[in-house]
């Protein structure tokens, strides 16, 4: 069938016009051209498609049968063309996102709201998980772009840091008391704690993991949890030390619904920032968001 595509393409012309001059003159092909590529689309299926007369052609009962197929499939890529030319016009396209659902609430959703409103015809899809598994994702061009924190070894990533987040670790007034009560000090609260830490996939639980490595803190009691928001709600109700990024709980510090924990050496701040495959082709609507994102803190 792929060799006739043209030949479907002047069946359809003659068969419309009813002439093959007027087909050619359509088409910007010779009549002889015509004539042949119609007879080799009838030999090609066996039947013949036009009863021929001096006044013109017209279609014997099979060439109507193929002729509503034909038809069809021409309107389709028509309305398909159509479909495009609105969809160039408008600046239609389509944008893939993977980010961890804690940088998603608290990051990435502002820069989204306003990309909306600059882009509103891009359909936004976003893919939840954590940053070594986005990277992942980035590396087999499974995404577009990433939302993540800026790992050792950036390959074939193309990394914009936007800001640095600080690693912290709070808790209530109440549970410190408690704590000072069973007679543990201000240096050993994080030994003695019920620590609640995010799951070890996690690129956050690493970094920390290696903070506790390099100063030798040897912790007793680990709760691991699926993601930061329930892991400050944790913290909220009285059930141990939880390891939060600062920008998260600026509100509950403010109003000491929560209190950080001092510690003797801190914890190195580190980046975050848009990601993307520089081996893969950049997309219009990547373009589009590359371009925001780079201007979006001017």
């Amino acid at each position: 069938m792929y060799q006739n595509l043209s030949s479907y393409r002047i069946f359809y012309a003659v068969a419309n016009t009813g002439n093959i001059s007027k087909a050619a003159k359509e088409l910007y092909i010779s009549q002889p051209a015509i004539s042949k590529s119609i007879q080799k689309l009838e030999d090609s299926i066996g039947v013949k498609l036009f009863h021929r007369s001096s006044r013109g052609v017209t279609l014997t009962s099979e060439g109507e049968l193929l002729y509503a197929h034909v038809k069809s499939a021409f309107e389709v890529l028509s309305l398909g063309e159509d479909k495009l030319r609105r969809s160039i016009a408008l600046g239609m396209g389509h944008l893939t996102i993977g980010v961890s659902s804690t940088l998603c609430k608290y990051i990435l959703l502002p820069y989204l709201k306003d990309f909306i409103k600059k882009y509103p015809h891009i359909n936004i899809s976003i893919a939840c998980h954590s940053t070594n598994h986005t990277l992942k994702l980035l590396e087999d061009g499974k995404l577009d772009v990433g939302l993540i924190g800026k790992p050792d070894n950036l390959k074939n990533i193309d990394f914009y840091s936007l800001r640095e987040i600080e690693d912290i670790f709070i808790a209530t007034r109440d549970y410190l008391q408690n704590l000072r009560i069973r007679g543990v000090n201000r240096h050993q609260i994080l030994q003695n704690a019920t620590l609640m830490l995010l799951d070890k996939e996690n690129m956050t639980r690493q970094y920390i993991d290696n903070y506790f490595q390099d100063n030798h803190i040897l912790l007793q009691d680990i709760i691991e949890v699926s993601n930061m928001d329930l892991l400050i709600e944790m913290v909220k109700i009285g059930l141990g030390i939880g390891c939060v990024i600062r920008d998260f709980v600026k509100n509950e510090l403010q109003s000491n619904t929560l209190v950080e924990i001092p510690l003797k050496i801190a914890i190195q701040k580190r980046e975050i920032g848009f990601a993307y495959n520089k081996d893969v082709k950049i997309s219009k609507s990547l373009a589009h968001f590359i371009q925001f994102y780079e201007e979006y803190e001017q």
